[in-house]
């Protein structure tokens, strides 16, 4: 079984969705991610074993090579769609309980910009990682956010501008944030978006790469 949780973790790690995949080539004809979730849950290996030997290691993989510049976009767009797809079966275990989430996320790009790809890929990485994201999409505002955080009693968000123009934006909605809520980590992201800027609107992090922020989370929230 470890090793069907190996060949997992690999077809994370290149990207290989299914066996139709046509990327990467080297693979070609060979079963992908889905097919091997598939098969491991038939043999009765628990939800939470493929979650944890089978996902995150091939994800941690593409995140360490992305920030070591060894890897770039589209390849961890690539893999975290191979991670995506065969999330979807696992769905149903965090449903009925058999897995637990490690806690939720509220994330949103914020008010005036239209931007969600970098977005997208860290809500992948993330919920690969066990955590349940409320994705609110695109042009999202503070009330909208702090509605959110309420409704879902969450306890952390993650906001995106690719923007500079957006970047004030999320200086408002952070202050709001922390002015309407309590102990709520407000993490931050997106290409002109830097360490100093997060400093400077009292936002908790900042990571320019996906797996930055669920090593962050996951240490931070097993406190």
């Amino acid at each position: 079984m470890n090793e069907i949780l190996q060949q997992l973790s690999l077809c994370i790690e290149k990207g290989r969705v299914n066996k139709d995949s046509n990327y990467p080539a080297d693979m070609k004809g060979m079963p992908g991610a889905v097919e091997l979730t598939q098969q491991a849950l038939s043999e009765g290996t628990l939800a939470q074993d493929i979650l944890n030997i089978g996902f995150l290691p091939g994800m941690k993989i593409v995140g360490d090579k992305f920030k070591d510049g060894k890897i770039f976009l589209p390849e961890v767009l690539i893999s975290a769609r191979a991670m995506s797809s065969a999330m979807e079966l696992l769905k149903p275990y965090f449903q009925s309980g058999e897995i637990n989430y490690k806690g939720k996320v509220i994330m949103g790009t914020v008010a005036g910009d239209l931007h969600d790809i970098g977005k997208n890929i860290v809500k992948m990485v993330l919920e690969g990682g066990g955590w349940q994201v409320v994705d609110l999409g695109i042009n999202v505002n503070a009330e909208k956010i702090i509605d959110a955080i309420n409704t879902n009693s969450a306890k952390v968000v993650g906001l995106s501008a690719l923007l500079t123009t957006t970047m004030q934006n999320m200086k408002e909605i952070v202050r709001k944030i922390k002015s309407e809520t309590k102990d709520v980590l407000v993490v931050i992201g997106g290409a002109p978006v830097t360490k100093a800027f997060a400093d400077s609107i009292n936002a908790d992090g900042y990571f320019h790469d996906p797996q930055g922020m669920l090593d962050y989370l996951n240490k931070k929230m097993s406190k």
